[in-house]
């Protein structure tokens, strides 16, 4: 499943909107997905391949092996 493992973000639902004549014409249902890496991270003294998100990974909240 799309999940990051750190903050648990995961995909989210919306509609696809298109617009015609200035105006919304019709809508379609899609989703979105959180842009997950696969890293090797330091958990308890161990090292351990998780999937995290790019946010996670740009803050300081994990320790990259």
């Amino acid at each position: 499943m799309a999940k990051c493992e750190i903050c648990g973000k995961s995909v989210t639902n919306g509609n696809k909107i298109s617009i015609a004549r200035s105006h919304v014409s019709r809508r379609a249902p899609r989703t979105w997905k959180p842009n997950l890496r696969t890293v090797r991270i330091k958990v308890n003294g161990e090292s351990k391949k998780m999937s995290v998100c790019s946010k996670c990974l740009r803050s300081a909240k994990l320790e990259n092996v």
